[in-house]
């Protein structure tokens, strides 16, 4: 990612050896995902079929809150909404509409605070909604995300957002915070009754 052209290069490799998709990080050093710069990367994803999942990484403020892990558990959640946002708002997803993109654990913090996220985008158009006119809510079920919530009810919540066809299996495996028992508290859960 951090040179596009040689990335550009990379993806029709992985095409041509049979893989089906890429994994980034929800930042490219510190740049957001809508950058300019970024453009042909998802250009070339979008022509060649190719899913990109992007799990969170390089955590904003992390050097500022090394006690009680919170990079892990307060960061991460914020990078994968930091994503989120520069992906809808820089209009990466109308850029690009056949874009698949799957954003780990959720969404982060993204889904659970859309609500302030859509009310920031009609109060301050002005400084929400300069490169994007589209409300967020509006691309709900527009992108994927995994079911990695570690809570049924914000898992029932994000389904009745997104649907059930636009949630994937996760395990954020082998990660500290991934799911040892993959799916077991989603077995638990009585989801015919909540998505069917």
């Amino acid at each position: 990612m951090q040179d596009p052209e040689l990335a550009v290069k990379e993806l029709h490799r992985i095409k041509e050896i049979g893989l089906v998709g890429i994994q980034i990080g929800s930042n490219i050093e510190n740049k957001n995902l809508n950058e300019p710069e970024f453009n042909p990367i998802w250009e070339a994803c979008e022509k060649l079929g190719l899913a990109v999942m992007v799990h969170p990484w390089n955590m904003m403020g992390k050097k500022h809150m090394g006690r009680y892990w919170l990079p892990w558990l307060v960061g991460m959640p914020a990078e994968t909404s930091r994503a989120m946002c520069s992906m809808i708002f820089g209009g990466i997803f109308d850029r690009y509409p056949k874009l698949r993109v799957n954003f780990c654990h959720a969404s982060g913090s993204f889904l659970a605070t859309l609500g302030r996220i859509e009310h920031g985008f009609n109060c301050r158009p002005d400084l929400v909604a300069i490169d994007n006119p589209v409300n967020p809510r509006e691309y709900c079920g527009k992108y994927w995300v995994d079911c990695i919530t570690h809570d049924p009810l914000m898992l029932e919540y994000i389904l009745k957002l997104q649907g059930s066809k636009r949630i994937t299996l996760g395990s954020d495996y082998p990660f500290p915070l991934g799911d040892l028992e993959i799916g077991k508290f989603i077995e638990e859960m009585n989801l015919r009754k909540i998505c069917c």
